[in-house]
């Protein structure tokens, strides 16, 4: 199915793709400003722990707007579903390196309920990390269910639509969309 197939299936575009650029942009310069100080020759670079597998996309542009030496690494984690406690997360695919010691900045695509951050949180912290940070392209603040501190956030959504594109998706489909729109309730 292209893109402009599925563009049938989205009520309204959020963020379009030029929108979503500009606003990366405008992070990797925050981001790097932040760690390019702390930075010594001594030290090793940040890493960046992208969050499979909604972040993927978010944390390709990131990275190349963040004009500073870094290294990455992947994490897949996973909310247990059909009738078990909210806030269960389990870990699918843990991190390749060891990151004690290292500034780290965990990269999402979303944040709603705040779990999977506060699970991230929890278990890296326990590795001694030097820094333990959080980026999200969308914070999702109305479906807050535990308080969370991100220090980068792309967009604040204060509206609880169903969002797809740019990596996010529903039911594994439309992360390949450029832009971030709301889903038709015809397709959810």
């Amino acid at each position: 199915m292209s893109c402009e197939i599925l563009k049938d299936r989205i009520q309204k575009v959020l963020f379009s793709a030029d929108v979503l650029h500009a606003r990366i942009r405008e992070l990797g310069r925050e981001i790097a400003r932040d760690y390019g100080t702390a930075h010594t020759a001594k030290a090793r670079p940040p890493i960046l722990v992208c969050v499979l597998h909604g972040a993927m996309i978010f944390m390709s542009d990131l990275m190349r707007e963040i004009p500073i030496e870094l290294e990455y690494d992947f994490i897949c984690v996973s909310s247990y579903q059909d009738g078990t406690s909210p806030g269960a997360v389990r870990l699918i695919k843990d991190l390749d390196r060891p990151i004690e010691g290292r500034d780290v900045l965990i990269v999402e695509d979303i944040i709603d309920t705040g779990y999977t951050l506060h699970y991230l949180k929890r278990t890296l912290a326990a590795r001694n990390p030097a820094s333990l940070n959080f980026c999200t392209l969308i914070d999702k603040v109305i479906r807050r269910e535990i308080p969370v501190d991100i220090d980068y956030v792309g967009f604040v959504l204060n509206q609880d639509e169903f969002i797809v594109g740019y990596g996010m998706d529903y039911a594994e489909l439309y992360r390949n969309l450029p832009y971030i729109g709301v889903l038709k309730e015809d397709y959810l």
